[in-house]
């Protein structure tokens, strides 16, 4: 009978306890007692406690004081995977044939806490005040991405981004109210898409659709952007929402086949 393998010198035992406890929440199990944290992992009560609290202290993990969860922010801990290896690289190309096709710029995006940061872009052109680059953020509420991110969180995640956001009109054709965002996530959530009409910033349009993972879930974002000055609503509606949706569905494919 083989002995189990000894951990190695350098094994710190504290973090693998940690992430223990991380693992120990998943879909079946979003919720749970201290006792069943600690009966899932095999740790002590008092340890698990700690643990728990240094994850809710640290904003990994959220509580009512019986029950612990585990926030959006823990999708840190697997974003720099994400960027450095899968998603923006297989999205990349998609993206160049994007814009190629409808000629204006577009992005992928991830969503960080209560921003959106941009982990792909093939710019065409400068269409906003600020310089877009990899890392930029903005917050998620105002975009056509972050809706789109939103759109799709449980909705326990939805009212603790909300708690812990401040909602503010950024222009003048804004959305700037709580309730008006729950309305258009819902609206959002049916049709699969968002648009946001110069809510960032006076003249811009954005066009954006959700990247699903294998579960259905949305990992990521990709959109175009253009000036109001060169496409209407309509317009953009007719000759760009289709390829967006279609190089959506291409990327999970792309995503879904790399994974197996």
């Amino acid at each position: 009978m083989n002995e189990p393998k000894a951990p190695d010198a350098l094994h710190v035992q504290s973090l693998a306890r940690g992430l223990s406890v991380i693992r120990a929440f998943g879909a079946e199990r979003p919720r749970q007692t201290l006792a069943q944290v600690a009966e899932a992992t095999g740790l002590a009560r008092a340890t698990t406690r700690r643990f728990l609290h240094t994850l809710v202290d640290l904003g990994y993990a959220g509580t009512d004081g019986s029950e612990f969860w585990l926030t959006p922010r823990i999708l840190e801990l697997g974003y720099s995977y994400l960027s450095s290896l899968s998603l923006p690289a297989i999205a990349q190309p998609r993206l160049e044939q994007l814009s190629a096709r409808v000629g204006e710029s577009s992005s992928m995006s991830v969503l960080d806490g209560s921003d959106i940061v941009y982990v792909s872009r093939v710019p065409v052109r400068r269409i906003m005040t600020v310089s877009i680059t990899l890392g930029t953020r903005f917050p998620a509420y105002a975009t056509s991405m972050g809706r789109v991110l939103l759109a799709d969180l449980p909705a326990d995640d939805l009212d603790a981004y909300f708690a812990a956001t401040e909602v503010e009109r950024l222009a003048p054709r804004s959305l700037g109210t709580e309730k008006e965002l729950r309305r258009e996530l819902k609206q959002i959530r049916a049709q699969g898409w968002a648009l946001v009409d110069q809510e960032l910033e006076p003249g811009l349009r954005s066009l954006a659709a959700p990247i699903r993972g294998t579960d259905g879930r949305t990992v990521a974002a990709i959109n175009v952007s253009t000036q109001t000055a060169a496409h209407d609503v309509d317009g953009l509606l007719r000759d760009f929402l289709p390829a967006v949706l279609e190089t959506a569905t291409t990327i999970a494919g792309d995503l879904a086949a790399q994974r197996h």
